[in-house]
C-alpha cells in the first residue's frame, strides 16, 4: 500500500526512536521551519521536503537524536550549579557540554553518529563561524564546540567552519590545550567534565584556577585530620543541596553583588577573545544568561549612551519580506495554531462585550429638554394636558483609546512563544477594532548578532573605551494604529521568518513605542510589553557592564509609570517582569499568553482611569 503521507510516517518513527534513545515515554516531536528547538518533553525539528530527500532526513534525524541524548545524558541543574560566570565563561561551557553529550551518544551507535555529523555539517553552514574572516569575528562558543568535538570524537570540524576555526585554535592551544586534551578521559561524567573545562576556562583567563583554590583549602585545612574532612564534605554537599533548590535568576542575583558593574569586564589580555565572544546565541536547551538584579543595586544617574544610530532602521514588515512570501508564511502561523486560535477567540470575544457594555448609550428620561422622547408619545395622545417628555444623552465613561502592543522579537521567543504571540496579537487587534479601539503592533529586536556595523565601525575606530550600545536596532511595524486590520493582517506572518530574531534591547524599544503613542490624538494610551526575559546583547554587554541594558530598562519603565499619560503593562513568558514593571502578570507557558493579555486589557478598560496630562 502507498505512503498517503511519508512525512508524517518519519516524524512518527523519529518520535519513536527519539523516546528510546532518550529513555523519555513522554517525549514529543514535530517539525518546524524555524530554528529546531527542545522544550521540556517538546522537541522540533526541521521539516524535509515531500519528496524526502537524503540529505535533509538525515539533517531531521540528526536533531532529533541530539535532543533524545540531550534528555537521556544532561543534567540540566547540575550544570547551571557549576561555578562559572554569566557572559562568555558560560557560553563557552555550554558549547563543551553539547559536544560531549553528542560525543558519547554517537560513541556505540553508528547510526546516530552519522546522523549528529550530517547535522553539524547543515547547523554551521548558517553559523556565524562560517561567515568569519578574521580571528575577531570567529564566535568563540562555537569554536570551541568543535574544538571540543574534534578532541573527543577526532571528527574533523565542518568544511564551512574548518578556516575560521584555525583563525583561533593555535592561540586557544597554546592557553588551553594540555587541559582540552584532559577532557576526554572524563567525558562519561558531567560533573568532572564540567571540572576539568573549568581548568580550561582558567587558563583562558575566563574562570579562578580551582587547582589553586583547592591548595589554599589544603593549607588551612592541614592537621584537621580524616573527621575534620568529612565535616567540611557534609557542609559542602549540604550547600550544594541548598542551591540546587533556589532559581537560576536567585543565583545571577548573588553573582551580580560579588561581581559588581564590572562583572562582564573578567580579567583577560586576549583581544580576539575579547571581540568573538558573541556567537549566534547559546546551544539548544541551554538558557541564556538574563541579568535581573534588585532595583537597589542601580546606581542613583545612569547615563545611557549609543555608539552609532547610523545603522539603526525603522521598518514596515512589507518591507522586509515580499508579498508572495509573507502570505507563505502567514498559511505556516495559521496552520500551527489553529486549536489555539479558537481558545483565544473565545476570550477576544469576552472582551468585546465588556468593551461595547461601556460604550452603549445611556439616556436620562423624562426631562423638560432635550431631544423629544418619541417613546412616551402615546401619552400625550391619550391625555393631551400631559406635556411633552425629552430625553438627554448621558456621557460615557469610555474615553477615546488606542493600544500599542510591543512585542519582544529577541532569538529566545523562537518557536511557539513568538507563534502565540503573533497569533494573540492578531486577534486581539481585530476585537478592538470592533470596539472602535485602534491598535498599533510592534516588533523589536536586532539587525545583527554580533553588533552588526556598529560593532564594525567602533572596532576601526581602535575600540574605545565603554562605547554603550553596540549593535544595530531593527524596529518593525507590524500594524499601524491607523492601518485596518484586514490590510496588516498578512504582516504577521514575518515574525515566522528564519533569521528575523535575534537580539533584544527592551530600553530604546520602550522609548520608541512610547513616542508613537505620544504622538497620538486619544486620550487614552495603553502600552503593553510581551516579552521573555531581561534585555541581552552580546556585543554591547561584551564591552559595558553586564547589566547595562537592564539597567537603561528600569530607568525608562520607572519614567514611563511615573511621569508619562502612557499606561504600561507587561506580560513576561517564564521570566518574572514584575521586576521591573509596576503593572505585570508573569505566564510559565506561552499557552496561557491569549488569555493572559485579554484579560489584562479587560482589567484596565473596567477601571475608572482619570485622563493624565496630554504631552
Amino acid at each position: 500500500m502507498a505512503n498517503e503521507n511519508p512525512i508524517e510516517e518519519l516524524r512518527v518513527a523519529l518520535e519513536a526512536c527519539a523516546r528510546a534513545l532518550g529513555r523519555r515515554a513522554e517525549l514529543q516531536l514535530s517539525y518546524t521551519a524555524d530554528r529546531p528547538t527542545l522544550s521540556g518533553d517538546s522537541a522540533r525539528v526541521p521539516q524535509p521536503g515531500r519528496a524526502l530527500p537524503p540529505e535533509q532526513v538525515a539533517e531531521a534525524r540528526g536533531w532529533a537524536d541530539s535532543f533524545a541524548l540531550r534528555q537521556r545524558l544532561h543534567d540540566a541543574r547540575a550544570h547551571a550549579q557549576v561555578a562559572v560566570a554569566p557572559g562568555l565563561a558560560r557560553d563557552l561551557l555550554n558549547a563543551a557540554e553539547q559536544a560531549r553529550i553528542e560525543a558519547v551518544g554517537g560513541r556505540e551507535m553508528a547510526g546516530v553518529r552519522q546522523n549528529l555529523d550530517r547535522m553539524t555539517e547543515v547547523r554551521f553552514r548558517t553559523d556565524p563561524i562560517a561567515r568569519a574572516r578574521t580571528a575577531e569575528e570567529v564566535p568563540m562558543a562555537s569554536a570551541m564546540q568543535l574544538i571540543v568535538r574534534e578532541r573527543l570524537t577526532g571528527a574533523a570540524p565542518p568544511a564551512a567552519a574548518a578556516a575560521a576555526l584555525e583563525l583561533v585554535r593555535a592561540r586557544l592551544e597554546e592557553k588551553a590545550g594540555t587541559h582540552l586534551d584532559a577532557l576526554a578521559a572524563c567525558q562519561d561524567d558531567q560533573a568532572a567534565f564540567a571540572e576539568a573545562f573549568v581548568r580550561v576556562l582558567s587558563d583562558l583567563g575566563l574562570a579562578d584556577d580551582p587547582d589553586a583554590e583547592l591548595d589554599e583549602e589544603e593549607e588551612a585545612e592541614a592537621g584537621e585530620g580524616e573527621e575534620g574532612a568529612e565535616e567540611e564534605q557534609e557542609r559542602t554537599e549540604d550547600e550544594a543541596g541548598e542551591a540546587a533548590d533556589s532559581s537560576v535568576e536567585t543565583r545571577s542575583d548573588a553573582e551580580g553583588e560579588e561581581e559588581g558593574e564590572d562583572s562582564r569586564e573578567v580579567d583577560m589580555n586576549m583581544d580576539d577573545l575579547a571581540n568573538a565572544e558573541m556567537g549566534e546565541e547559546g546551544e539548544e536547551g541551554m538558557m541564556p544568561w538574563r541579568p535581573n538584579l534588585p532595583t537597589e543595586k542601580l546606581p542613583p544617574e545612569f547615563d545611557y549612551r549609543v555608539f552609532t544610530r547610523e545603522f539603526d532602521e525603522q521598518v514596515t514588515a512589507e518591507s522586509l519580506c515580499d508579498a508572495e512570501e509573507l502570505t507563505r508564511l502567514r498559511g505556516y502561523l495559521d496552520q500551527q495554531l489553529v486549536t489555539l486560535q479558537g481558545a483565544v477567540t473565545k476570550l477576544a470575544n469576552r472582551l468585546q462585550r465588556r468593551l461595547l457594555a461601556q460604550q452603549n448609550r445611556a439616556w436620562d428620561f423624562d426631562q423638560e429638554e432635550g431631544l423629544l422622547d418619541t417613546a412616551r408619545l402615546t401619552r400625550v395622545v391619550v391625555s393631551p394636558e400631559h406635556p411633552l417628555s425629552y430625553k438627554v444623552e448621558r456621557d460615557t465613561d469610555f474615553r477615546d483609546t488606542v493600544v500599542t502592543l510591543l512585542i519582544d522579537n529577541s532569538g529566545s521567543m523562537r518557536g511557539r512563544p513568538i507563534s502565540i504571540a503573533a497569533i494573540s496579537a492578531d486577534i486581539l487587534a481585530r476585537t478592538l477594532e470592533r470596539c472602535a479601539v485602534k491598535t498599533e503592533i510592534l516588533g523589536f529586536t536586532t539587525r545583527a548578532w554580533k553588533g552588526g556595523q556598529s560593532r564594525e565601525k567602533w572596532l576601526a575606530a581602535g575600540r574605545p573605551g565603554k562605547p554603550g550600545r553596540l549593535n544595530d536596532l531593527r524596529h518593525i511595524i507590524y500594524k499601524a494604529a491607523d492601518a485596518p486590520w484586514r490590510r496588516a493582517r498578512r504582516n504577521l506572518g514575518l515574525m515566522m521568518r528564519e533569521g528575523l530574531l535575534k537580539e533584544n534591547i527592551d530600553g530604546e524599544a520602550l522609548l520608541w513605542a512610547h513616542e508613537r503613542l505620544l504622538g497620538r490624538p486619544e486620550d487614552r494610551r495603553i502600552l503593553m510589553v510581551i516579552s521573555d526575559g531581561a534585555p541581552v546583547d552580546d556585543s554591547t554587554l561584551s564591552v559595558n557592564s553586564g547589566n547595562y541594558l537592564e539597567r537603561h530598562l528600569r530607568q525608562v519603565i520607572g519614567w514611563i509609570e511615573n511621569r508619562s499619560p502612557v499606561e504600561l503593562i507587561a506580560i513576561g513568558i517564564g521570566h518574572d517582569v514584575t521586576r521591573y514593571y509596576r503593572r505585570a502578570v508573569t505566564i510559565m507557558d506561552a499557552e496561557q499568553l491569549g488569555g493572559a493579555m485579554v484579560d489584562q486589557l479587560a482589567q484596565l478598560f473596567e477601571e475608572d482611569v482619570p485622563p493624565r496630562g496630554r504631552r
